[in-house]
């Protein structure tokens, strides 16, 4: 920068070679001390760079000013408040404009030929409106013959041209800085989401708990491995080599996916460095691997024959849509001893073969959605096992060591009964034998079906963040309460009645909650008297319903109190007639469900209540009569569904100052 600005005085040019640091700062900020000036620092990557740069900057009250790119949100953060531009991807015509001046660049109006515009669409559809993209490949194929034959060719072939066309060279080359200056923890986090389909939505929990399992996170203090995990995808985020797609109500990140090209780039690296394997949409034969990890992606039949080094495996995936038996787990068992992860979910095992207890390394089982009916008690002598996932599955019953699995951290085995969620028990789960404080390290069971027996060990579960109990009575609510407060940590809990008489008497303090289901009769005044749904100071619960608690008294005046709600349902939780929110109400709601509240005619909403409110579901609300008044002060909704409506209430509806963009309706049956 500094030769470039000194070009024309040869004597500063001289001179710049011998000085040191401190010399070169002062040359260039005697240099901009009077002169207005414009600075573009490109594609800056260390925020330290910056600073160092920074100082050199005069601060001259001349209109000066400093600008710089980057794809390090770290780096931004540096830029003054508010002047923050995130670039997103060109939309669809703007994508398709951008192509065609590149594709077509001799043609009247840059038009593209009629016959080639499917295939252009696809094409385009392909860069996922990445300008980098969009301009290399038109210009790839700007000097190809214009016939139907190549361009359908070379759409086939894009992926395979990108990883290794020399005029796609530059693509690769910004694509693979980015790689490489990601933090040496971070690039197995990388390379693992790659294996994963093109388009695939990854969950938060999902990645976070097989990069635990697989052992990339390092630990960082007191932090669990899981907290340091989630840190390591918002710094992928952050340097875009991950799209965050959706939040939850309270901000968290959700889901996440990653761009086509940056997968292009990172499944290439995954096979030069024997990382991992991705099998798709194949009809059986021999798989040739060459990898530590296999993806299976949408199996229509079974891979009938061994993979070639088995024996390397350490971890197989199959993300859902396969339809494959996997006849080849019981050779898995007996040849690829050193597996660590085993994701079989979706898959329609109905077995599970003895020899999976010779997996002594292996950390996760996943059976979610599958047909399996009972584990083998082999499965106790899985003593690093830190994830078994069963939700779904046919399982009713472990087998009995499983509380020797001391390292166990997750544990799901909900069965859902009710699809619709109705029904006071819309869900199960299995049977879990005597011995349960013995798993000390646990963070999520879901979900534990109590009885006499197990109630008096739920507070040797001190490590519990998320936590469902079924079939819960009011003699064993004392006892949980007194449980609850070991669990210093419990961020979600679940609580459901055994029957509609069985009063949920719940009273405990748990600051770090921030979502709270009870599913059972509530007695009157509870929502006043319980600590549990008390506003305290740090109060973090964010996520609140209430299923058949047959609430007699409106329950928002008390409910409004706890400010900080982003998400609240109420689901045959009030037999009253009317409910009405105030001004200044829930100024952080943005979901509210009402559903089966049989006896409600009346809705009101004042203006300057709910301000944030974006999604209001009105669901079998029977005895409605009028349209709820006061909708036209949400200002930022943006779904109002009206289900199991009657055609009367629709005729109400369609005369009403809603405005018809804003909601939607499907009839009662």
């Amino acid at each position: 920068m500094i030769k470039e600005l000194f070009k024309d005085n040869a004597s500063v040019l001289s001179s710049i070679l011998a000085m040191d640091i401190m010399s070169l700062e002062e040359t260039l900020k005697k240099y901009l001390e009077q002169r207005k000036y414009f600075i573009i620092l490109d594609d800056v990557w260390d925020p330290e760079a910056f600073n160092d740069l920074s100082r050199m900057f005069i601060h001259n009250d001349k209109g000066s000013r400093v600008m710089l790119t980057t794809r390090e949100a770290c780096v931004a953060a540096h830029a003054s408040p508010g002047r923050i531009l995130t670039l997103e991807a060109l939309p669809e015509y703007k994508a398709w404009d951008l192509f065609c001046k590149k594709a077509f660049p001799r043609d009247t109006n840059h038009e593209c030929p009629t016959e080639l515009k499917p295939l252009c669409k696809e094409i385009v559809s392909k860069c996922k409106g990445l300008p980098l993209a969009i301009v290399s490949v038109g210009s790839l194929l700007r000097v190809r013959d214009k016939t139907v034959e190549e361009w359908r060719r070379i759409n086939e072939q894009l992926s395979w041209e990108i990883i290794n066309n020399s005029r796609l060279d530059h693509i690769r080359n910004v694509l693979h800085l980015s790689f490489i200056y990601l933090p040496t923890y971070l690039k197995s986090c990388f390379l693992y989401s790659s294996l994963f389909p093109g388009d695939y939505h990854f969950k938060r929990k999902q990645l976070v708990r097989l990069w635990t399992t697989e052992g990339f996170i390092e630990e960082r203090g007191e932090s669990t491995l899981e907290v340091v995990a989630e840190c390591y995808l918002k710094e992928l985020v952050d340097r875009n080599m991950l799209q965050l797609v959706e939040r939850n109500s309270f901000g968290r990140m959700k889901k996440f996916k990653m761009h086509d090209l940056v997968r292009e780039l990172a499944v290439d690296l995954c096979k030069k460095n024997c990382f991992g394997v991705s099998y798709e949409d194949q009809c059986g034969g021999s798989l040739e691997m060459n990898g530590l990890r296999l993806v299976l992606h949408k199996l229509k039949k079974d891979i009938q024959q061994p993979f070639s080094n088995m024996h390397q495996l350490r971890t197989i995936i199959a993300p859902g849509g396969s339809k494959s038996s996997f006849t080849l787990l019981p050779l898995l068992c007996t040849e690829s001893r050193y597996m660590t992860v085993l994701e079989l979910s979706g898959l329609p095992i109905e077995e599970i073969p003895d020899a999976i207890g010779d997996l002594f390394n292996l950390r996760h089982l996943g059976l979610r959605n599958s047909k399996v009916k009972k584990l083998p008690k082999s499965v106790q002598k899985l003593s690093n096992l830190l994830i078994l996932d069963l939700y779904e599955s046919d399982i009713h019953e472990l087998p009995s060591g499983i509380v020797k699995l001391k390292k166990l951290r997750h544990l799901f085995a909900r069965k859902t009964i009710d699809t619709d969620w109705r029904e006071l028990a819309s869900c199960g789960s299995v049977h879990i034998p005597n011995g349960l404080g013995n798993l000390i390290n646990l963070q999520t069971l879901q979900a534990l079906e109590l009885e006499d027996d197990s109630v008096g060990h739920l507070g040797e579960l001190r490590q519990v963040r998320s936590l469902r109990l079924l079939n819960v009575k009011a003699i064993y609510c004392r006892s949980i309460s007194e449980s609850l407060v070991q669990m210093q940590y419990l961020s979600f809990l679940d609580v459901n009645a055994s029957d509609e008489n069985e009063i949920l008497g719940l009273n405990v303090c748990l600051p770090n909650l921030q979502k709270l289901s009870l599913r059972g009769r509530l007695a009157e005044g509870a929502l006043d008297e319980s600590s549990l749904l008390q506003a305290i100071k740090g109060q973090n619960l964010y996520s609140l319903v209430l299923s058949w608690s047959q609430l007699r008294e409106d329950p928002l005046p008390s409910l409004s109190r706890l400010s900080n709600f982003t998400r609240l349902q109420l689901s045959r939780a009030y037999n009253g007639e009317q409910l009405t929110f105030l001004m200044g109400w829930f100024p952080k709601l943005k979901i509210l469900v009402l559903r089966d509240l049989p006896n409600l005619s009346r809705l009101g909403i004042a203006e300057g209540a709910m301000a944030s409110l974006e999604e209001l579901f009105l669901v079998n609300l029977s005895s409605m009569t009028e349209v709820p008044s006061g909708v036209e002060f949400l200002l930022p909704l943006q779904r109002l569904p009206f289900r199991e409506i009657t055609s009367d209430f629709l005729a109400l509806l369609r005369r009403s100052a809603i405005r018809g963009d804003r909601w939607w309706y499907t009839l009662r049956d």
